[in-house]
């Protein structure tokens, strides 16, 4: 099976500050922040959270059609997708400009402060998809997220709705399109907050919107949950911390492929009428998790890399079952 991933594609730039950013903030300062910190580490990597989620998917076994814009420096990190076979064919070239660049701090505490220079993906919103099992529509040029939602709900197209960093790009009745059509919506905890206040609804009522909503918590694990249950997830356990930058998306493609592996067993051609039991999600978010820690072991977003039984003893050490790719 394969799945259409939409998103940013990008270089990262990763640095390491020894200390802690709330040492450095006065919190009766905050309307007037002006700070610098001296890093220890700088690496240059490939990201970009399309071909992030892509990278961890293809290790799994499953099929990534990346739908992403690159620019005119682009030649090297297309060599480095073919050397791992993920398809560069729905990626647009683009000669007046670069590709975009994420800029990254984490401290001691694995807090991260980023920015995103959008490059090429300013394009993004010209770009049509394939057809695909599901799809997934990762953070983006805005106008190109708005796109994407408005065609998956026309063609009832079964999606991943990650708003993320653009939640504040979005109006109330943008986000609540987005959200009401997906299958399924994922943020980290202080993401999942931001959305219900842009939207002024409780928790509760955003499990009443439709989707199963997936809230990741670092390293304390991740609850996955809908109108009828809340699934807690234990973290995997790592076998060292180099960098977490990129955890959240190997997440999502380790959830992803228990996903649509649950989509294969079910024998279901149609993923938007696939509704999973709690056991599947349970270990959906299990492989998520695995996939993660595969991550951060390693410094930067698409340097991990195993092999199927590798990643089934992994998950049999931290879960005690045995699964089946």
């Amino acid at each position: 099976m394969n799945v259409v991933v939409t998103g940013s594609l990008g270089y990262d730039y990763i640095m390491d500050f020894s200390g802690r950013f709330a040492d450095r903030i006065m919190a009766d300062k905050i309307h007037k922040i002006s700070l610098s910190f001296l890093v220890d580490k700088l690496s240059k990597q490939f990201g970009g959270t399309a071909c992030n989620i892509a990278y961890t998917l293809k290790l799994l076994g499953v099929e990534p059609l990346i739908v992403s814009s690159a620019g005119n420096d682009f030649a090297l990190y297309k060599k480095f997708l073919k050397s791992h076979h993920i398809s560069t064919k729905y990626i647009k070239e683009y000669s007046d400009v670069s590709t975009g660049s994420y800029f990254v701090i984490t401290d001691k505490d694995d807090n991260q402060i980023g920015s995103f220079y959008a490059g090429a993906m300013k394009y993004a919103k010209n770009l049509p998809f394939p057809q695909g099992d599901f799809m997934v529509i990762a953070p983006n040029d805005p106008i190109a997220v708005k796109k994407y939602v408005h065609e998956c709900r026309q063609k009832n197209l079964p999606y991943l709705y990650d708003p993320a960093f653009q939640i504040d790009n979005f109006t109330p009745e943008e986000l609540r399109e987005g959200i009401e059509g997906a299958k399924i919506l994922i943020g980290n905890d202080y993401e999942i907050d931001l959305i219900q206040d842009k939207l002024g609804i409780s928790h509760e009522d955003l499990l009443v919107m439709g989707p199963t909503v997936i809230t990741t918590l670092g390293p304390k694990g991740s609850i996955i949950e809908n109108r009828h249950e809340s699934i807690g997830i234990k973290p995997a356990k790592p076998k060292n911390t180099s960098d977490p930058t990129g955890a959240g998306d190997a997440y999502r493609a380790g959830f992803l492929a228990g996903y649509l592996r649950a989509l294969q067993r079910l024998s279901l051609k149609d993923a938007s009428r696939l509704s999973l039991d709690g056991d599947e999600l349970q270990i959906c978010g299990q492989m998520g998790s695995v996939s993660a820690v595969y991550t951060v072991e390693q410094y930067g977003t698409q340097t991990h890399s195993f092999t199927k039984k590798e990643f089934i003893e992994r998950y049999k050490e931290n879960y005690g079952t045995t699964l089946t790719l």
